[in-house]
């Protein structure tokens, strides 16, 4: 399927295509040896609720965004190497179907299709790119992953010190490290994840502390007098912290936000219609 569509004008058109809908606001994609596969719009489970997002599969990257215009404008563009990635599906439940999980060391997020067979097809084109691109660069499959984020709506009250109740004035923010909805108390620390982020992120407390163990465990088999004194080095920055730790809170929330979103799945998914198409 890949050799078949590399270097052909078909494939260079569909790529270009790709790249006039985000427009400026996306990266180039075309590439030597570069193929898309295939495209097709999923549910993506945010913070706040699923909203529609489009995904297109190359044999090397899955590229996914927010839609403004079916079929011609898009934006927020996400492209996440394949060798990174890994997935998970999800089992079935009477109000969530046809679910899996896309996970990377960066971010891990929870997707599914209009139909079981579109789900198995993902899934399947996937796996096959990402064993081919793991093979074309002798890397080992991807261990590490970042924990999804679980939605808002999953819980009224603090996931840490089960406490406190969330309101319109007592807002929910989301650890980095294990994705729990905890309130502001349970993460008031800072730490340095340096898979996710330059800078400090916000993490609860159980994880600080887990971490802030682990981190000195290290430190002290290492020589001493790594680090500036007084400091540990993973808090670097951590006292002006607080922004790097909301600034996603409120990115997820914005990302594909405005005019031209579908606002629910009844909208974008119509009985019998196939959602997404596989190249050959």
């Amino acid at each position: 399927m890949v050799d078949s569509l590399a270097n052909t004008e078909i494939n260079s058109q569909r790529i270009a295509a790709v790249e006039s809908c985000f427009g400026a606001s996306g990266q180039p994609l075309a590439l030597p040896g570069r193929v898309l596969l295939g495209e097709g719009v999923l549910t993506k489970e945010c913070r706040k609720k699923a909203k529609p997002r489009i995904f297109f599969l190359f044999n090397d990257i899955l590229v996914y965004g927010s839609v403004v215009l079916p079929k011609r404008k898009y934006r927020s563009q996400h492209v996440i190497p394949l060798e990174e990635v890994t997935l998970e599906p999800l089992p079935e439940t009477p109000r969530a179907k046809n679910r899996w999980m896309i996970k990377t060391a960066r971010k891990s997020f929870v997707v599914s299709a209009a139909s079981a067979t579109e789900r198995q097809e993902w899934i399947s084109h996937i796996e096959e790119c990402v064993r081919r691109q793991l093979r074309a660069t002798g890397l080992p499959p991807s261990t590490e992953h970042a924990a999804p984020w679980i939605p808002d709506k999953a819980t009224d009250i603090c996931m840490r010190c089960t406490q406190t109740r969330f309101s319109a004035l007592t807002r929910r923010h989301h650890c980095r490290k294990c994705g729990f909805v905890v309130c502001a108390e349970c993460s008031r620390e800072r730490f340095l994840l340096p898979r996710l982020s330059p800078k400090p992120l916000r993490v609860c407390s159980l994880c600080y502390r887990e971490l802030a163990a682990c981190k000195r465990r290290e430190e002290e088999e290492e020589e001493p007098g790594v680090g500036s004194p007084g400091q540990p080095s993973y808090l670097s920055g951590a006292g002006a912290g607080a922004s790097s730790g909301d600034e996603e809170d409120s990115d997820e929330d914005k990302e594909g936000s405005g005019e031209g979103d579908w606002p629910s799945r009844v909208e974008f998914y119509a009985s019998g219609v196939s959602w997404s198409a596989f190249h050959s």
